[in-house]
């Protein structure tokens, strides 16, 4: 049943020409240099202090380490985060 639903997101992607991050779930991460980062479709906040955000995905965890870091906005499945980030490493569970 999971391959034909994937299979159906599959098409249907590319038949609606949507991005992956959509079809698959994916988080989408913009940053800005080293100061900020913009982490969309995340399914909570595992950890954070101002050295370290770890962010929970629908696959695995995603974590961001640096220092100042600072979350300048938090919604349902976006975070906005400032600081001086030295690290954005996925962390495959």
């Amino acid at each position: 049943m999971r391959r034909l639903r994937r299979q159906l997101s599959k098409w249907a992607g590319s038949m609606l020409d949507l991005p992956k991050d959509v079809i698959y779930d994916l988080p989408r991460i913009t940053m800005i240099g080293n100061m900020q980062t913009y982490i969309e479709n995340h399914r909570g906040v595992v950890r954070f202090s101002d050295q370290e955000l770890e962010l929970l995905l629908s696959k695995g965890k995603l974590a961001i380490r640096g220092s100042g870091l600072v979350m300048r906005a938090i919604l349902p499945e976006e975070v906005f985060v400032e600081g001086r980030i030295d690290e954005v490493k996925y962390l495959d569970t």
